[in-house]
């Protein structure tokens, strides 16, 4: 039996409303009525959730980190790596390794507008 019903995904930002609305356009979701101050949900149609939380004194991360240990970062799977490329960098993304590894295994990593790292892969 599963302690949780779904997991969410949240992010710390100093602008949720700005950050809500890259990945709803990024994921095709909706922004979600939320009651807590500070905090703003989106919904993907297959059931994906993530919360844009304001931090005031949020600092964004480096990437990679100076100690070379992992960090958490999202995945997002695309069938056309430019096209979800000039799509991404259109809205806000900044790219942080986008040489193209060609093929199915073509991974490219940016950073949203609030300075999270992800990355898009081939689906």
């Amino acid at each position: 039996m599963a302690v949780a019903t779904a997991a969410v995904l949240s992010l710390d930002c100093a602008e949720p409303e700005e950050l809500a609305k890259f990945y709803a356009t990024v994921l095709g979701a909706e922004i979600t009525p939320v009651t807590v101050l500070d905090r703003i949900d989106i919904a993907v149609p297959d059931g994906t959730r993530m919360s844009f939380i304001r931090d005031h004194g949020y600092a964004p991360p480096s990437w990679p980190r100076p100690d070379d240990s992992q960090q958490a970062h999202l995945e997002l799977l695309v069938d056309d790596m430019d096209a979800a490329e000039r799509q991404v960098v259109d809205l806000g993304a900044r790219p942080l390794d986008t040489k193209d590894n060609g093929g199915p295994n073509d991974v490219r990593l940016y950073s949203d507008p609030a300075g999270h790292p992800f990355r898009l892969r081939h689906a």
